[in-house]
Parts: C-alpha cells; sequence; structure tokens
C-alpha cells in the first residue's frame, strides 16, 4: 500500500511546542490556503473564511439545545408522549455521532469543502422539514436528517480551519474563536429556546435553524477555496481513492448502538432489555473495529496516531471535560427549577451568565495557551473546572444559593472552555494535512460522545434520587473526582518524557 498526496503548497508554520511533537514532523503540506500568519494576524479574508466555518459550528451547537425546553409543547402539539420526547434528542444524536469517523475521513480523501456545502444544504433542508412537521415522523426524520447534515459539517469544518491556519498564534486564535462560539452557541440556545416558543411557538426554533443555514450556505460557497488538497489513499495496484469500508461499518454501527443505549439509559435507566443489548453490541463492534484497523491497508483510524500521547491524552481531556460539564448544566437545571423554584426564564438567564463569561474566556484562552503551552493549559483547566464544581457542593435550598451556582457554573465554564480549546489543540498539532479530517473527527467524536454520557452516567443519579437536593450533591462530588482525576492523568500522560514518545 502507498499513500499519494497532492496539495498546493508545501510550506507550514513548525508546532508550537507542545511536548512530542517534532518541528521537523510538522512541514508537511498545507492544504485549502495559506490562511493565518506566525503572528497571530488574520487577513480580511481568512477572518471571513473563520467567519463562515465558525458560524456553521454555531450553527450545529444551537441545535443541540434549542428544542429542549420546547419538547413539552412540542409533544402536545405532534401528539408525542412523553416518554417519546426523548426521540427528539436521540434522532439528532445518533447519526451525528456516529457517522462522525466516517464523513471526517470522506472529507479526507474526496474533498473536505464539498462534503461541507452538501452537509450545509441538508440541514438546512431538514430544518425546513422539521419546521414543517404535519406528524411525529415527520419531525423525526428532519431531526435524524440534522444529524446526519451535523455529523459532515463539523469534521469538515474543523479540518478546513485547522488546514488553513497553520500551527502557532493564527490557529490557537481560530480555535480559540471556534471553542468560544461551541460554548456560546449550546448557551444560546437554552435561552433562545425559551424565548422563541413563548413569542412565535415551537416551530421558530427550527426555522430560526433553516435560516442560519440558508444565510451561511452562499457564504461558504463564495469564500471557501475552490481548490483544495486532494488526499487519496490507494492500493499498491494504482487504484483510486480506497475506504476501508469494514472499518467504516464498524465504527458507526458501534457509536449508533453506543449513543442508543446511553441516551436511551437517561431516560429508563440501564436495566431495560434494549439498552442492555445495544450496549454490549456496541462494545462489541467497536472491539472488531480496533481489531480490523490493525489489520487494514488503508485504516479509517490510525493506530499509531491512538498510540500519539498527544492525541490519546487529548481525547481523554475532552472526554471529561463534555461529559462532566453537560452533567453540571443537567442537574443544576433540576436544581434552579424544582428546588429552588425558578421558571424556565431565570433559569435561562443563570446560564446565559454562564455563556458570557465563557465568551470572555474565549477571548484569552488562545493567549493563556501562547504562554504556558496547550498540555499545561489542558491539565490546568480541567484541574480548575474540578475544583469550581466542587465549591458547588455548598448549594441547599435557600434561594439566594442561585448566587453560589451562577458563580460556580459561570467560572467553572471559562476553565471549561479552556479545556475545549486546548484539547482541540493538542490534538491535531503535528498531525499531518492528509490526515487532518481523521484528527479532527477523533476531536468531534469525542465531543459528541461526552455530551452524550455525562448524563445518562450520573445525571440519572438525580433523578432517581428520593431527595433531589441530595442527589445533586452526590452527582457534583463524582463529577469534581472525576474531572480531577483526569487533570492529574493528562498532565502525567502528557509530560515531556511520555509525550516525548509520540510515534
Amino acid at each position: 500500500m502507498t499513500t499519494q498526496t497532492t496539495t498546493e503548497s508545501t510550506t507550514r508554520t513548525p508546532g508550537d511546542g507542545l511536548p512530542g511533537i517534532d518541528p521537523a514532523t510538522t512541514n508537511g503540506p498545507r492544504a485549502e490556503t495559506q490562511g493565518g500568519s506566525g503572528a497571530g494576524r488574520l487577513s480580511r479574508r481568512d477572518a471571513l473564511v473563520l467567519f463562515v466555518l465558525c458560524a456553521a459550528q454555531f450553527m450545529v451547537a444551537l441545535d443541540f439545545s434549542v428544542l429542549n425546553v420546547a419538547l413539552p409543547v412540542l409533544g402536545k402539539d405532534l401528539g408525542m408522549s412523553p416518554s417519546a420526547l426523548q426521540w427528539a434528542v436521540t434522532a439528532f444524536a445518533l447519526p451525528s455521532g456516529g457517522f462522525l469517523l466516517l464523513f471526517g475521513r470522506i472529507g479526507d480523501l474526496f474533498g473536505r469543502r464539498g462534503l461541507f456545502l452538501a452537509g450545509l444544504t441538508l440541514f438546512g433542508a431538514a430544518s425546513l422539514l422539521a419546521t414543517l412537521a404535519w406528524d411525529p415522523a415527520a419531525f423525526l426524520a428532519g431531526r435524524a436528517l440534522q444529524g446526519l447534515a451535523a455529523a459532515a459539517i463539523v469534521p469538515t469544518g474543523m479540518s478546513l480551519l485547522t488546514t488553513t491556519f497553520p500551527e502557532g498564534p493564527a490557529r490557537d486564535r481560530a480555535l480559540g474563536i471556534s471553542g468560544t462560539l461551541l460554548s456560546l452557541g449550546f448557551t444560546v440556545g437554552m435561552v433562545a429556546g425559551g424565548v422563541l416558543t413563548d413569542v412565535l411557538g415551537w416551530r421558530s426554533t427550527m426555522g430560526l435553524l433553516s435560516l442560519f443555514a440558508l444565510v451561511v450556505l452562499p457564504l461558504a460557497v463564495t469564500l471557501l477555496p475552490a481548490t483544495e488538497a486532494r488526499h487519496t489513499a490507494v492500493d499498491g495496484a494504482g487504484g483510486g481513492p480506497r475506504l476501508d469500508v469494514p472499518g467504516a461499518v464498524t465504527v458507526t454501527g458501534g457509536l449508533l448502538a453506543l449513543i442508543y443505549a446511553l441516551s436511551t439509559a437517561a431516560e429508563r435507566g440501564f436495566g431495560g432489555a434494549d439498552v442492555v443489548t445495544t450496549l454490549a453490541l456496541g462494545v462489541l463492534l467497536l472491539g472488531a473495529f480496533v481489531r480490523i484497523e490493525s489489520r487494514a491497508h488503508a485504516p479509517l483510524v490510525s493506530l499509531r496516531m491512538l498510540r500519539r500521547p498527544t492525541v490519546a491524552w487529548g481525547n481523554l481531556g475532552g472526554l471529561v471535560t463534555f461529559s462532566m460539564m453537560s452533567t453540571v448544566v443537567f442537574v443544576l437545571t433540576l436544581y434552579l427549577q424544582e428546588t429552588l423554584g425558578l421558571s424556565a426564564f431565570e433559569t435561562g438567564l443563570v446560564f446565559g451568565v454562564q455563556g458570557a463569561l465563557s465568551a470572555v474566556a474565549g477571548m484569552y484562552a488562545p493567549k493563556v495557551i501562547g504562554r504556558f503551552g496547550a498540555r499545561r493549559t489542558l491539565a490546568g483547566s480541567l484541574a480548575g473546572q474540578g475544583l469550581l464544581v466542587a465549591g458547588m457542593l455548598l448549594l441547599n435550598a435557600h434561594v439566594w444559593s442561585v448566587w453560589i451556582a451562577v458563580t460556580g457554573v459561570s467560572l467553572a465554564s471559562m476553565f471549561h472552555l479552556g479545556a475545549i480549546i486546548s484539547y482541540g489543540l493538542t490534538v491535531t498539532s503535528g498531525v499531518p494535512d492528509e490526515e487532518q479530517g481523521l484528527a479532527t473527527g477523533l476531536v468531534t467524536s469525542t465531543q459528541q460522545v461526552g455530551i452524550t454520557v455525562g448524563i445518562p452516567l450520573l445525571g440519572v443519579l438525580a433523578t432517581t434520587s428520593d431527595d433531589l437536593l441530595s442527589g445533586v450533591h452526590t452527582v457534583l462530588a463524582l463529577d469534581a473526582a472525576i474531572v480531577l482525576a483526569a487533570a492529574a492523568l493528562v498532565a502525567v500522560g502528557l509530560g515531556r518524557r511520555g509525550a516525548a514518545r509520540t510515534r
């Protein structure tokens, strides 16, 4: 097997000094554009490209949360039972998480720009279908297609970003802006969803996404470069682009089964036969995937890449920060409304403060990373997140505890955003451009799985507790312990001696 790569240029800025990344290995081919600058300043065109890519990521993040507060109203309008409403979330989560790695690799092999544009087109059409849905089947079909589109948009958008902006200050700044908008999109969705539902009805939440796609798509067609690097893995006989089909089938099936099991467990617990069966199937398929990848001539996931400390430990940090913060948001939502008696709108304001401070953190995170390095920033951010979550154990049944909740979740989210940005930089730094789709696919798969697993694994302890406040305390204590343990593991795993053995 040989790998052939055709690119427009072969210049690249050396790495940012992450342990284990030899600057000589970062002089690989540049793709898509010659964007960015060593000083971190962006040209006007680069800024517009970044705007388009970040707008698409923001749109997808918005879709994760904008519908949440509208679910009861939606259920009454479409005649969906309370137990069926979980599918409004699961129908999106299944394809969006299950197809990320596959679409990331397809973008590597056949062109990221085209797949990115196709994803935007499908997302807009699917959102329109969900807006106009006449029955539950039509609505869930729209949600599933939204998830499929998101699986194409997220890894290709991240790949376009990391290959447009070279390693160093320019990429740090670009990923800082992207990470900020990702976090902000989730928060804005929670606030905007309540306002739109109250004023215009639940359909306006899906209509907003359709309009968003309608604006972003023509900008992407105009601004994204028409020429991009062509990366084709071919066999020794001189064939064309080669996709690892067995690997694609097993990893996609495994992720679909795993996300279905965890999403269903969040509603009904782990005792159901369908949960146990699909969880076991997911584990078996992912085990088969690892075995296939170890023998494949052109693997979907390079096990050599997964042995990089920066990839392995960086993704662990990403998995923990996403899963544990989503759990905190979930249990705090219950606490604020059921224990303190806040309205949905007042609860949204609490998370609005969180989003505002996250945006501030996104402005300064690249500077912190530039000074201390992505490895130290990742470990330190996880430690800060864990300590602030532990501080929220002071929450009680008195209404003034809302200030503890506001302060704790907002400051924890600032560290959370630092972890998001630094883990993305850690995983993608030093990876050749022809494998950026794979690396960013791992990043975004970690993100999706993290968002999915936290609530069923820990959040259920609060929902099944006889005393909600006691259950919230239990969840927060376990959450903090897991994040602090991950901070220690990441710090050791990405130590200079260990990270030097990247390959």
